[in-house]
């Protein structure tokens, strides 16, 4: 595969790569978006403690989402821009979001195998917390915030070995109610289901982020080295400067010229001295060129002089 082929190959990848990371990047949006905004995780935010567990973890996720969204689709449109245009400045930029989006990435990957479990620790606990509240009867906000966890969940209560409120645990969960799984188990449940879909997004991203950086690369060193492929074949015309003629193709050039000017040259060339006579001949004949009649005559009459009076530029001219 040559070089062009080459280059061509990499735009059409890093298009397609950048239409995907795109998707990502909505897909993240998204996610981030339920994430702080969606019913399940806004009824435990919102509880009305002294001291909210999961308070810290919600208000740092946002933000981190949203800067990780905003660098991959600037990325992206960097890119595209660039691999269309052909401009490197476009390109660079877009590398280097793409390498801020690689590094926050990588973070994210390092603090996930490194507290695996600080999201669910931090749900379980502010949960705990709004439970005993409610079931100590110390405030009646607290029961009702214990009621719209459940509801949100479809859970109720919790199963606890070490729960020390007894009858009370078992006034809360009745009818229907008592049919649901355990609150702790619901919580579970759904951030499983949540830190999967976050940890298959990460292994994307991370993936397309790699290929991305290596073809945006590969494509700037290439417009540096000048292998361009849209401006392949084109050509600028320069401007012409005032009051001067156009030159015109030599071969219009020697058309109009004459054998005449060609015999000048080359009998300039030689010397004066010897060719005089042949010389004055071509300025007497170089003024107007007429029929072939009228050359006949002269030159019957050039054949009976001596070879010294002729020269061999003017003789090569008449008989060709």
């Amino acid at each position: 595969m040559g070089p062009w082929s080459r280059v061509r190959v990499a735009k059409c990848q890093m298009l397609v790569t950048c239409f995907f990371i795109l998707l990502l990047g909505l897909s993240v949006a998204t996610m981030v978006t339920l994430t702080h905004f969606g019913a399940h995780f806004a009824v435990i935010h919102r509880a009305s403690l002294e001291k909210n567990p999961y308070q810290a973890v919600h208000q740092w996720a946002f933000p981190a989402g949203l800067s990780l969204v905003g660098l991959l689709t600037l990325g992206a449109v960097l890119s595209a821009a660039g691999t269309v245009r052909e401009a490197q400045g476009l390109m660079a930029g877009g590398f280097l979001c793409f390498s801020l989006a690689f590094c926050a990435q990588v973070q994210l990957v390092f603090w996930r195998l490194h507290s695996p479990t600080q999201v669910e620790d931090a749900m379980l606990d502010t949960y705990d917390l709004i439970y005993e509240q409610a079931m100590k009867g110390t405030s009646h906000v607290g029961r009702q915030e214990l009621a719209a966890i459940q509801d949100t969940f479809l859970c109720c209560g919790k199963r606890s070995p070490f729960s020390r409120l007894g009858s009370t645990e078992a006034d809360l969960c009745q009818g229907q109610e008592a049919a649901r799984e355990d609150c702790l188990q619901g919580i579970r449940s759904f951030l499983r289901i949540h830190q999967q879909v976050a940890s298959s997004l990460t292994s994307i991203g991370l993936a397309l982020t790699v290929s991305a950086l290596l073809l945006s690369s590969f494509l700037w060193f290439a417009i540096r080295s000048g292998c361009s492929l849209d401006r392949k074949g084109k050509y600028t015309l320069a401007p012409r400067a005032c009051g001067r003629q156009p030159q015109e193709p030599s071969v219009f050039r020697r058309s109009q010229g004459g054998p005449a000017h060609c015999l000048r040259s080359e009998a300039d060339a030689i010397g004066p001295r010897r060719y005089s006579g042949s010389l004055r001949w071509l300025q007497d004949n170089d003024a107007a060129p007429g029929p072939l009649s009228h050359h006949l005559p002269a030159h019957r009459a050039l054949q009976g002089r001596s070879p010294g009076a002729l020269s061999g530029c003017p003789v090569r001219g008449l008989s060709g």
